[in-house]
């Protein structure tokens, strides 16, 4: 039996610093696949590294700042893949064969699912507490909306996606400068079904959650969540960059 190949899809803007390590994790994966960077126009050289690593890689040029939601569909015009995987360019899969044969496990059993989402970590080196606390609810809170009230919720830091699924939304909303991920997650919940498995994790570098706080943080997820979801427009005007 033919085995699904997945386009992993990278959106990044001056990664210079983790772009190679992100890239030679996902090249662990022992399966079919392709690696694409979308790159939003950095200045530090992610490209070149990115090539030099063994991604393909598709740059944006233009003067206007690309939204992640466009990054991203620029990297799925490259994909030829059965799955897209999009991953945040500081995201880390452990035991990666394995994560993907249950992941994969998971479409086998429901052929009506369409997207898979799973636990979110921040590296255990770099966790403290409240990211444990929090991650823990927000995990939570995409299994009670994916899996049982079949509302689809997802951050960005992963979401596997059948590729004629993401192709009949014609992907991400691009006018979206933030919260285009629960929003491509709640349009897949309309075309099929969407789940989160918990016994999945990815982890990340919490820089994010770090540089800003959770208070702040959680307060900006969620007037972008419910300005989009009521009034198909971002509550923020510009996704600050945390590097």
């Amino acid at each position: 039996m033919k085995q699904s190949k997945i386009s992993f899809i990278i959106p990044a803007l001056n990664e210079a610093k983790i772009i190679r390590s992100t890239i030679d994790g996902l090249k662990a994966y022992s399966g079919p696949k392709e690696i694409i960077v979308s790159d939003g126009g950095s200045r530090d050289g992610t490209p070149s590294i990115a090539r030099n690593a063994g991604a393909v890689v598709t740059e944006h040029r233009d003067a206007e700042r690309q939204t992640i939601a466009a990054g991203r569909n620029a990297g799925a015009k490259l994909a030829n893949g059965d799955f897209f995987v999009f991953v945040d360019a500081d995201v880390t899969i452990s035991d990666i064969d394995n994560f993907f044969a249950k992941a994969f496990q998971n479409f086998e059993n429901d052929n009506k699912l369409v997207a898979l989402t799973c636990g979110y970590k921040i590296l255990p080196e770099k966790a403290t507490l409240a990211d444990k606390i929090i991650f823990k609810i927000l995990s939570l809170n995409f299994v009670i909306f994916n899996n049982f009230f079949h509302v689809g919720l997802s951050g960005g830091e992963f979401q596997m996606i059948r590729s004629e699924a993401f192709q009949k939304l014609h992907g991400f909303n691009q006018s979206l400068v933030a919260a285009e991920d629960g929003d491509m997650f709640s349009r897949l919940g309309k075309i099929g079904r969407t789940k989160c498995d918990i016994s999945l994790s990815i982890y990340h570098s919490g820089r994010r959650e770090h540089a800003i706080g959770w208070p702040r943080l959680i307060y900006q997820w969620m007037r972008n969540y419910l300005t989009v979801q009521f009034f198909r427009r971002s509550w923020s005007k510009e996704w600050t960059e945390v590097r």
